[in-house]
């Protein structure tokens, strides 16, 4: 159940390694991240922080035998006092709140997937979600947007705790419970449903069909991107995203802008107390990306492996 809520409310996680990081104005200097820096964890300092924080790049959803935590990630993690994601995951645990959000995740109106997309793609996308075992008449009425995240992750392994596929956030949230950390958000499950009420339906089961149609080969992207992951090559996963065409042009929507929306939050925590932040490893990279944005803030970020 746990992975079900945050696959569905925190999929831009996994969704936004997918996305292009274009920004509007190129800066004169670059302050995106090289080659030579590449990495999943970054030192934050300068700019008067009484302390260091820390940044790192997720990939929501992962199977269980490529799942890693280096030594100085977990450093990272015990050295923090306040543990910060993307959406405040003990929020996300709420009961209450998990079934409030369940029900905004159905289109208005009355309706389904088939009513959005061709014969010929509808049979597409059910032949793909029968393939990985989930039924697509239990989705039907759900906004595509939230489809996309399941259509390119091999979810054979099952949904359940004991499943193949494991989360960073959870795992992550488990050693700040054990810990007894604090736990914040960058932004609220709210504000992410929002953003997709801002695309009209009939875009975004175009998005899902575009998504299913590229991972169609020996090799999906996910499983790419995977392979860019454990390399901690975030510049490659920013080229593999430049070449995607499936998001319809609202990168700016369902990336830049939270990156920007971000940055002034991760200040307010920074300055207060040594934080450690867990963002989706799409967010990093790129002229758009948080690293840039920390740099152009005035602040010192480092690459740390």
């Amino acid at each position: 159940m746990k992975q079900i809520i945050i696959l569905l409310f925190s999929f831009l996680v996994g969704f936004s390694p997918m996305l292009a990081q274009n920004a509007a104005t190129p800066a004169p200097i670059s302050t995106a991240p090289t080659t030579a820096e590449n990495a999943l964890l970054w030192r934050i300092s300068g700019k008067g922080l009484p302390t260091t924080s820390y940044l790192y790049g997720t990939i929501h959803m992962i199977g269980k035998n490529d799942f890693f935590l280096t030594d100085s990630t977990r450093s990272a993690i015990d050295r923090a006092k306040l543990v910060t994601f993307e959406i405040n995951m003990e929020d996300m645990m709420n009961l209450p709140a998990q079934m409030g959000l369940m029900m905004k995740s159905f289109m208005s109106g009355g309706k389904s997937l088939s009513d959005l997309l061709s014969k010929e793609d509808y049979d597409l996308v059910k032949a793909h979600f029968d393939k990985q075992g989930l039924p697509l008449f239990l989705f039907e009425r759900m906004k595509p947007m939230f489809l996309t995240v399941l259509a390119d992750t091999d979810m054979s392994g099952g949904l359940g705790g004991d499943g193949d596929m494991v989360s960073y956030e959870m795992k992550i949230m488990d050693i700040a419970e054990q810990q007894k950390k604090e736990m914040g958000g960058l932004e609220t499950a709210e504000y992410q449903m929002s953003m997709f009420d801002s695309i009209p339906y009939e875009e975004q089961a175009q998005m899902l069909v575009e998504t299913i149609k590229s991972s169609g080969g020996e090799s999906s992207q996910f499983d790419e991107m995977v392979k860019l992951y454990k390399n901690q090559d975030i510049v490659g996963m920013e080229s593999m995203m430049g070449e995607d065409e499936s998001i319809g042009g609202h990168e700016d929507l369902l990336l830049n802008q939270r990156n920007r929306n971000w940055i002034p939050i991760m200040g307010e925590m920074m300055l207060a107390q040594p934080t450690f932040f867990a963002v989706g490893a799409g967010h990093l990279g790129g002229e758009s990306g948080v690293v840039s944005l920390l740099r152009k803030a005035g602040y010192t970020v480092q690459p740390v492996r």
